[in-house]
């Protein structure tokens, strides 16, 4: 339960990820229309653990106003290729940039686009955490374009430092 849902939006939020468990994709789907953002973030989990999740439904959801939604989203487009990251790459919130380059760490093949976003994000974010993701994105990915990026990314905060020594790894 998020700390904001009242008891009827909780209970909202609980009945969609029951119906996640039980099969009950009718549920599910009402609940990515809920006015509650909570109830729409487990909406698109139960929809994931049924197995009917698509990338489309995900690209519907990338605009949601709010941002645990969004984050949400960024997370499970790990699981689709042909999702495009881009756009949540660069959303304001950078807890869904930080996913978002997750994300496309996990696809470990991307485009041009995101690539260079990646590279732009590892070198000039202002907030540590996204430049941590994004250069560990750039590792799993291994292509030589983001190498620059991830031995600047060296000289960084620790945190950072630590994930781009890791990230030189695929670089032999």
């Amino acid at each position: 339960m998020s700390a904001s849902d009242s008891p009827q939006v909780a209970e909202r939020r609980q009945a969609v990820v029951i119906a996640g468990h039980s099969g009950d994709r009718a549920l599910v789907e009402i609940g990515l229309t809920d006015e509650q953002p909570s109830v729409r973030e487990s909406a698109l989990g139960a929809l994931d653990r049924l197995g009917v999740l698509t990338a489309p439904t995900l690209e519907v959801f990338t605009t949601d106003i709010d941002v645990r939604v969004r984050r949400r989203v960024a997370e499970l487009g790990a699981k689709f290729l042909s999702f495009d990251l881009l756009p949540l790459l660069s959303d304001d919130e950078p807890l869904v940039v930080e996913m978002a380059a997750w994300s496309c760490g996990e696809h470990e093949v991307v485009t041009q686009a995101v690539l260079d976003k990646l590279i732009e994000l590892t070198t000039t974010h202002s907030e540590p955490l996204v430049r941590e993701a994004s250069v560990a994105a750039l590792g799993a990915i291994g292509n030589e374009l983001g190498l620059d990026a991830i031995i600047a990314a060296c000289g960084d905060k620790p945190a950072i430092r630590r994930r781009a020594v890791l990230a030189l790894a695929p670089f032999d």
